[in-house]
């Protein structure tokens, strides 16, 4: 029921009231005070990362690689032990983020598969093309039109500007809203503002070769590769607040934005924690005309999910038990691991903490088991080696079976 709440529809961004006091520092953090237009513009295309670019993922590894050259920052794993050097630091990092992000975006776009939700575009347009659903004594009512809000969505009127030099357009719907780039002709100079357009004519505050991406909008990848990030990064560095306490990057006026000349003056986007970055790239499409707010909680809650989970897949990996920021949790690391994967002939069975007789078995993808050993595991540890030689081209499940415990890994075998 807090869901409608939780956006300012009129005055935009959110409830979110910041920081008093910097933890790092122990000083008040700086107001800043900027136009909601060059705000809103530059969230717009900084969190946008379309084609030609490194992409919504991508991002966050930019994020991470300025937290990682901090001078502020030590490279400890999860905020413990010693200092990591530069190698071991990036290669854990990247291997842990990288891996998220590619569970984020399988989480993501099977909800987008599965909903084939339509874009703001397509809604916006159709429904205004149709009419409006607030007044059923106009002639252009519709009940799935869109609703009339004063100042903002109305009736395109005989004395209507909009009318003047094309009378077939009285009642149609119009919109006050970013008049799209019809009305740039040099992106460099000119400036399209807001004012009244018609509703079938209303664009996203996007590239104009990359309007709106080519695929379902329920849930948003941003929310979920932003939280999914913003969760492994606070668990990665030990601590929730980027180093010194806040992290920034500054926009030149009338240099950064692509889609029309501006900001007007510089600007600062700042945050405090990941988790603020996230939820700035969260909204940041809401404001761009991307995505529907419905998009957005739900792709926050999946990355909250993916994010720790993926941390906990990974250091799988790095051999070694290790805890969790908040030194409540303690990752397993006892789980069966097989490399190298993919194989060709020989692959090594690693697993800490299983004891007893140990059975092992290859099933192919239809369920046929196809290799079986025993074997008797001393001091809770194996390394066994295994010959998949004899087994064609394609995925397996290796099934490792003892007294206490079962544990499952995938296998491709590739020739």
């Amino acid at each position: 029921l807090e869901h409608p709440t939780f956006y300012n529809t009129f005055e935009g961004g959110d409830p979110g009231q910041g920081y008093d006091v910097n933890p790092k520092t122990g000083q008040p953090y700086e107001p800043q005070w900027v136009s909601r237009g060059d705000y809103a513009r530059v969230l717009a295309e900084f969190w946008a990362d379309g084609p030609n670019s490194y992409t919504p993922p991508g991002h966050w590894f930019e994020i991470l690689n300025k937290v990682s050259d901090h001078p502020l920052f030590e490279k400890r794993w999860m905020g413990q032990g010693d200092e990591l050097d530069a190698i071991e630091w990036d290669v854990k990092t990247y291997f842990t983020l990288g891996g998220a992000m590619h569970d984020a975006a399988i989480a993501a776009w099977s909800v987008k598969g599965y909903y084939d939700y339509l874009r703001p575009i397509s809604a916006i347009r159709f429904m205004g093309d149709i009419g409006q659903s607030s007044d059923p004594e106009y002639e252009n009512y519709h009940p799935a039109g869109l609703p009339l809000i004063p100042g903002y969505i109305e009736v395109v009127e005989e004395d209507d500007p909009l009318a003047v030099d094309s009378v077939e357009l009285v009642g149609k719907i119009k919109l006050y809203t970013w008049r799209g780039h019809d009305f740039v002709e040099d992106p460099e100079v000119d400036m399209a503002g807001v004012g009244w357009i018609l509703a079938e004519r209303w664009w996203p505050y996007q590239r104009i070769s990359f309007v709106t991406p080519p695929f379902a909008s329920y849930v948003s990848g941003h929310s979920t590769f932003s939280r999914t990030a913003a969760e492994v990064m606070t668990s990665m560095t030990g601590d929730p607040f980027f180093p010194g306490g806040m992290s920034d990057f500054t926009f030149v006026a009338n240099e950064f934005l692509e889609f029309e000349n501006g900001p007007s003056t510089n600007i600062t986007l700042q945050w405090a924690t990941y988790r603020d970055a996230a939820d700035q790239c969260s909204l940041s499409r809401i404001w761009g005309g991307i995505h529907p707010p419905v998009d957005d909680i739900p792709g926050r809650l999946m990355g909250m999910q993916v994010g720790p989970k993926a941390v906990g897949h990974a250091i799988q990996y790095f051999g070694e038990d290790l805890i969790t920021a908040t030194g409540q949790q303690r990752w397993s690391i006892s789980g069966l691991m097989v490399y190298p994967n993919p194989a060709s002939d020989m692959v090594t069975l690693a697993v800490k903490g299983f004891s007893g007789n140990a059975h092992v078995e290859v099933f192919d993808i239809g369920g046929k088991r196809v290799l079986s050993r025993s074997t008797q595991l001393r001091d809770g540890a194996l390394s066994l080696g295994l010959d998949v030689s004899s087994l064609v081209s394609g995925m397996y499940l290796i099934r490792l079976t003892t007294d206490n415990r079962r544990e499952v890994a995938r296998l491709a075998v590739s020739r």
